[in-house]
């Protein structure tokens, strides 16, 4: 029987390594999730104001300025006209937040930390994208619940109200990501801050408030050309039962675009932020 040499010894191939437990794309998202959850629930100011400024709006053009503002069409009473765009008002200051939380995890050190761990990289981002989410959809129920209260009587089919709620859904998700791409260009908390203010800006520029053709003759196509034109007159016409015609679709390729341009600048700021 014959001797084995050394060139017969059988050696394991150099296969993969088996990743370490624990740093998934799925675990790592679930505790970055977690962690932007329990900042949320810590930070009760900021949901508190992203609830009261578009409550305290509603109040203010509904009582205020309501009586000297007729919407016209199908609306019985204003305060059915402008929640549409309360509603996505609300989405834009919910979502603020997250530049200002993203800026601080990169300029604080805690972003090239999370670097450093054996984890997919965009999982950092997860966490305040999911948590803005989940706190802006509860802002929002809380806001429908107050215009209930002050007569908001949608008269939606059950498909419409589906229909409509997936657009808001589909809204807040492309604000989010827009505000996570300004958090991580921003220099600083502050200058996120600033850039997302002026975002806040585009549903006073629309149909929101007041119809489109009594704005400016200046200033109609702009407002008719932006994103937040078409959300706002989709939601309002699944509402109230009236045809939106493509005013769904124009919404919906808006929020598909945002999702784009914001995820394209995340990709190419974050590997050098």
């Amino acid at each position: 029987m014959s001797t084995a040499t050394r060139h017969d010894t059988i050696r394991p191939s150099a296969g993969p390594r088996t990743p370490h437990p624990g740093t998934g794309a799925l675990t790592a998202s679930r505790v970055f999730v977690g962690r932007s959850m329990r900042h949320s629930m810590r930070d009760g100011e900021g949901l508190f104001i992203a609830v009261l400024l578009p409550v305290m709006l509603m109040l203010l053009f509904t009582i205020v300025f309501g009586g000297e503002i007729d919407p016209g069409g199908n609306f019985v009473g204003y305060v059915d006209f402008v929640v549409p765009g309360i509603i996505v008002l609300c989405s834009g200051f919910g979502a603020s937040s997250v530049a200002v939380s993203v800026n601080r995890d990169v300029t604080g050190g805690a972003m090239r930390r999370f670097r450093s761990l054996p984890i997919p990289a965009a999982t950092c981002l997860v966490g305040h994208v999911a948590a803005s989410v989940v706190r802006n959809l509860l802002a929002t129920a809380i806001v429908v619940g107050v215009a209930l209260i002050l007569g908001f009587r949608p008269t939606a089919a059950p498909l419409e109200y589906l229909a409509a709620g997936a657009l808001v859904f589909a809204w807040v998700i492309a604000i989010t990501v827009v505000f996570a791409a300004i958090g991580l260009l921003a220099s600083s908390p502050e200058a996120a801050n600033g850039y997302g203010f002026i975002i806040l800006f585009l549903p006073y520029l629309s149909p929101a408030f007041v119809p489109l053709d009594s704005l400016p003759g200046w200033l109609q196509p702009f407002a008719a050309a932006q994103p937040v034109s078409p959300l706002i007159e989709a939601v309002r016409a699944l509402l109230f039962g009236t045809d939106p015609g493509l005013a769904p679709w124009f919404a919906l390729a808006w929020c598909l675009g945002i999702v784009v341009v914001g995820g394209a600048l995340i990709v190419w700021r974050f590997p050098r932020g």
